[in-house]
């Protein structure tokens, strides 16, 4: 007989377990701060960072995704999410953070987390403007509730 509970997976988006340089963003703000990811989907990823964070912040992340999950070369993404979870790691000045990702959208090739972090859209027409200043872009996706 089986005594082990029978657990089913929630999430609907395959998990991959990488650890990658993360700079955090509140938006509409200047505040600002560094950390590591634990995990990452495509519709979340939990984080350790030293940057205050409560649930139902929202926040900017923005990282480098490897080539093994873009399946194609390495791409600068940011991306826009909400806490959903911040707890003290024990025997750390770090919290655990896990965010629910709303969109995202992939930048400019940049060499490095801290140039993505400090990208900033220059448009070239009035058209790019106007998408800029409604937050679309080409390649910026939104996910559906």
């Amino acid at each position: 007989m089986n005594t082990n509970p029978v657990r089913f997976e929630r999430r609907a988006a395959q998990r991959f377990d990488v650890h990658l340089p993360v700079t955090v963003n509140i938006p509409d703000s200047a505040s600002s701060g560094h950390g590591f990811t634990q995990d990452l989907s495509a519709r979340g990823v939990f984080l350790y960072t030293d940057f205050p964070l409560a649930e139902g912040d929202a926040v900017e992340l923005t990282l480098v995704m490897p080539s093994e999950i873009t399946l194609a070369e390495n791409m600068p993404v940011r991306c826009r999410g909400r806490v959903m979870r911040a707890a003290v790691t024990v025997g750390s000045n770090q919290m655990g953070i896990a965010v629910h990702l709303e969109g995202y959208e992939y930048l400019p090739e940049a060499t490095s987390v801290t140039e993505v972090s400090a990208y900033e859209r220059v448009s070239k027409s009035a058209a790019d403007q106007e998408n800029q200043e409604a937050g679309i872009s080409a390649h910026t996706f939104i996910f559906a509730r």
